[in-house]
């Protein structure tokens, strides 16, 4: 096979699902609408996964298209867990009201992935913002889908608003690159940043702001609580996982390849952003009387600690930071999953609501016990062997003290994370008997969900194929 083809084989897979999810639909009645479109998306996104492992995998890092894209381990991991986390959003969205029975949804969440898979492989400031733009309009429409719901249409209006400003605020820092340099190729850009000076470091916060907005870095983490909240929660699972993995993406690649020689000032930068991050939002976790908004908060604090390995500025920090995506994306996608699954039945987010769910579903109460818990950084869970490692790729690059903001911040946000399960284990319904309240939970969620609770119980307790692989995907860049 050509290099062009393989290097977009996973883009083109998932342009064919989107393709036959509109030819197909119009062909299904309103009953079964909802089934066959989650099932075509979810296997279709599987099958993309199963042929981009099997023959879709770089022997070694090429350009292709002109220099567009890079065809490497680095972009080639991080697709894989951009379309896992679709395919389990396509799961969940299958039993989210108004949103479950329509084409335009699952077509929305296929364009973004796509988007996101070209972000994680761009070689190009072009391409690059293109790749950016494919993400953030399908996302947009996404959160604000539920226009009868003036949460979500309130969680799309801000999401638009925000994200076209540091939009903006990015195009033009790319703009001011390619004028000072003539190019729009990485690689060739790296030439020209050799010395630090007003101009590489200006540079270097426009584009920071770009990205952070991507990722929700304080102070361009505003849109996060309540889009979150109003969002249709699958799609808030989806922002904060694979969306912010596509932003650290890109944070790994750029800063790597055209600021290694500036390296001293944006790693300045990157850990005071990384501290406000991790502060900010465990602070204001601690106040949150709604679980989506605890996430999104939580979410905000945990790009602060996988800042940290970029901060560190190489090998392992980057395989930790790799690791910290792929254990977070398992981990938050599963308490999305729980209160998904909560909120169906409760038609509630509150963290009171919550009361007694171990009693009124055991599974879904162990479930939650998991995610919370690899969350916090307790061991034997997958977010444990990632705070381990980007914590020892700081150490090893001397940055003592980013490491010790990151484990009291550890602490502050195990406080608010026991406090929810405090909630589902130990607090009862208010003159309720829970087992006669129970959570009845679907076919498609109880598949999504398994599947997730496994891998975050697998890959802290055998981390060595994942640390594998966050390290042939380290290696391609150093």
């Amino acid at each position: 096979m050509s290099l062009n083809f393989l290097a977009i084989l996973p883009e083109i897979m998932i342009l064919t699902v989107g393709i036959l999810v509109l030819i197909l639909d119009p062909f299904w009645k309103d009953e079964n609408r909802r089934v066959y479109l989650g099932w075509l998306t979810a296997g279709g996104l599987t099958a993309t996964l199963i042929v981009a492992l099997l023959i879709g995998r770089p022997a070694e890092a090429a350009l292709a298209f002109g220099g567009m894209i890079r065809f490497d381990m680095l972009g080639f991991v991080f697709k894989m867990l951009f379309i896992f986390g679709a395919a389990i959003t396509a799961l969940f969205m299958m039993d989210t009201a108004k949103i479950g029975g329509r084409a335009e949804a699952y077509l929305l969440l296929l364009a973004a992935t796509i988007g996101m898979s070209l972000m994680a492989s761009a070689s190009d400031l072009v391409m690059l913002y293109l790749a950016v733009e494919s993400t953030s309009i399908p996302m947009y429409v996404l959160a604000g889908f539920l226009l009868d719901d003036k949460k979500s249409t309130e969680a799309g209006f801000k999401y638009l608003l925000f994200g076209a400003m540091t939009s903006a605020i990015f195009l033009y820092g790319l703009s001011l690159v390619y004028g000072f340099t003539g190019t729009t190729h990485f690689a060739e850009l790296a030439g020209y940043f050799t010395s630090p000076n007003l101009i590489s470091l200006g540079l270097v916060f426009l584009v920071v702001v770009g990205i952070s907005f991507k990722v929700s870095l304080v102070p361009f983490h505003f849109w996060a609580p309540d889009t979150y909240e109003g969002a249709p929660t699958p799609i808030a699972g989806f922002l904060s996982t694979a969306s912010k993995a596509a932003g650290f993406a890109v944070l790994i690649r750029f800063f790597l390849t055209v600021f290694p020689q500036v390296a001293n000032d944006w790693q300045i930068i990157l850990a005071i952003v990384a501290t406000l991050t991790m502060t900010l939002g465990n602070l204001i976790a601690l106040g949150q009387t709604n679980l989506k908004r605890l996430l999104a908060y939580s979410s905000i604090a945990h790009a602060g600690y996988a800042l940290i390995g970029i901060v560190a500025n190489s090998k392992l920090g980057t395989t930790g930071t790799i690791f910290y995506l792929m254990a977070y994306i398992l981990t938050n996608l599963t308490a999305f999953g729980v209160i998904m699954a909560f909120e169906r039945v409760t038609g509630s987010s509150d963290i009171r609501a919550f009361d007694g769910l171990s009693r009124r579903s055991p599974y879904l109460g162990l479930v939650m016990l998991v995610a919370f818990l690899s969350l916090a950084g307790m061991p034997p869970f997958g977010g444990f062997i990632a705070k381990v490692l980007v914590f020892a790729g700081a150490i090893e690059s001397g940055w003592y003290w980013l490491v010790v903001v990151g484990i009291l911040n550890s602490i502050i946000g195990l406080y608010y994370y026991l406090t929810v399960l405090k909630y589902v284990y130990l607090y009862r319904m208010e003159g309720e008997d829970e087992e006669a309240h129970p959570l009845p939970v679907s076919r498609p969620f109880v598949i999504a969900i398994v599947v997730l609770t496994l891998g975050i119980i697998l890959i802290g307790t055998l981390f060595a194929p994942w640390y594998g692989f966050s390290n042939q995907a380290a290696l391609s860049l150093f």
